[in-house]
Parts: structure tokens; C-alpha cells; sequence
């Protein structure tokens, strides 16, 4: 994948692909209270995960509306389309309607630390879909509050993410299920603390390093800003901007 998206006016980095603080165990008393995305619903007719992978448009976007505990208010078609469901069957649906077993509830406890906490939160999440397939989203947040300052809505957008990263950081997180696993999971917390502090890194920062690519440029993604692009031979002009991000 080559390099074509200058990030920002102060660095001459180029983006080469797009695309805390509370307690683990009253967390995790918390969580039905919550409705966080850490255990899968209890549904007996919950999807049967297969490996098979829906491919997302980067042109598009999905988005969600939830309260305060993460209860769905609002889907987009996009979200309706990919994830199978009926907009009826999402509407007041905890968002983990679509939580895919593959992934860490250290993950999810990290993303809902920063959202009560009103902090956007950049993060690679593996999606189950009603059929059973799943798909990779990249996630960002925008907040709503009322009128005390309360924050009473979480708007969520997801796009597609690009298969590089995917790739590094599907390691990451077998590592971590594999924690939860057979230590639990305030030591796959520790763990994930760990390596960033050992790597001076915040979490988000981690997922940019990922991407190749800073906190400004991944706001255009999201806001669907054409980004400045640098065509460095004949062949990525003949590919496209999309075509050079998720080759």
C-alpha cells in the first residue's frame, strides 16, 4: 500500500493506509445495569457466527443513536442493511445486538471507560451480523448532552477498516481473549495498560499508529472530507483514492 494522504500542515507524514478509571470488578457488576457491550445478549436464537466476511463500502457510513446505557434510538440504512436486522428489531436493542464473540470484553470496557467520560474513542470492532456473518468497522463518537451538562445520547459512527491494520490487530486481540480466558479479565486489562504504557502510547494513538495516519486525517474520513492526495506513479492514480486505501 503506498503512501498518498498528507495528514496534516505541520508533519510531512504521509497516511499509507485509512482506511482511566474505575474499578474491573464494579465494572462488571455494572454491566447489566449499563447494557455495555461485555457479554453477548442472552438470547437462545442469538446468530451462529460463520466465517464469512461482509465486505463494507468506504464510501459509506453507519450510524447509531443510543441513550446513555447504550440502547439503540436510532439506525441509519446502512446499519440495517449489513447487519441483517429489521429496524424494528434494533429499536430499543442494547447496541451489543451485534457484538461478535470474537472479541475482547477488555476492548469494550476500555471504549465505554472514555465514553462516560464524554472522550471520542477510536477503535477497531469485529461486528456480528443477524445471518451470521461479521464485518470489521473502525469506530468514532460524538456526544449530546442536555441542558445540566448531563450526557444523555451517544451518536456512533463506523466505517470500514482497512484489511492491514485488521490484520496486526486481530493479534492483539486473540492475546487478550486468550487472557480473559484463563486468568480473567482484570488481567487482560492489565496486560493491554502494559503494553501501551510500554510503548508510550495512548490507546487511540495505538489504533493511528495502526492506520498510519493522525487524530486530523481520521476526522476527514469520518466527515467525508476528500483528503489531499499524492499520486506517486500511474498505476495508483488508475486505482482510485478508495482503491488505494483498502488495497
Amino acid at each position: 500500500m503506498n503512501s498518498f494522504l498528507k495528514t496534516d500542515n505541520s508533519s510531512s507524514d504521509l497516511m499509507k493506509g485509512l482506511i482511566s478509571q474505575f474499578d474491573v470488578n464494579s465494572y462488571e457488576e455494572r454491566t447489566d445495569e449499563l447494557s455495555l457491550e461485555v457479554d453477548p445478549i442472552k438470547n437462545s436464537n442469538r446468530p451462529l457466527p460463520m466465517d464469512k466476511e461482509i465486505n463494507l463500502d468506504p464510501n459509506k457510513t453507519i450510524l447509531s443513536k443510543t441513550d446513555s446505557k447504550g440502547i439503540i434510538e436510532y439506525a441509519n440504512d446502512y446499519f440495517i442493511e449489513i447487519s441483517g436486522y429489521e429496524e424494528f428489531e434494533l429499536m430499543g436493542q442494547p447496541h451489543n445486538i451485534v457484538r461478535h464473540p470474537d472479541m475482547p470484553k477488555t476492548i469494550f470496557k476500555l471504549m465505554w471507560e472514555s465514553l462516560k467520560k464524554g472522550e471520542n474513542i477510536h477503535a477497531f470492532v469485529k461486528n456480528l451480523s443477524k445471518d451470521g456473518r461479521y464485518y470489521w468497522v473502525l469506530t468514532n463518537f460524538e456526544f449530546k448532552y442536555d441542558e445540566e451538562g448531563n450526557l444523555v445520547s451517544y451518536y456512533a459512527k463506523r466505517k470500514a477498516a482497512p484489511r492491514n491494520a485488521i490484520f496486526e490487530i486481530e493479534k492483539l486481540y486473540y492475546t487478550l481473549r486468550n487472557i480473559e480466558a484463563r486468568q480473567g479479565m482484570n488481567t487482560a486489562v492489565n496486560y493491554l495498560h502494559g503494553m501501551l504504557e510500554d510503548k508510550k502510547m495512548t490507546f487511540n494513538e495505538y489504533n493511528y499508529n495502526l492506520l498510519n495516519v493522525n487524530e486530523n486525517a481520521l476526522k476527514n474520513y469520518f466527515d467525508n472530507s476528500k483528503p489531499e492526495v499524492q499520486i506517486n506513479s500511474p498505476e495508483e492514480k488508475k486505482k482510485g483514492l478508495f482503491g488505494r486505501m483498502f488495497s
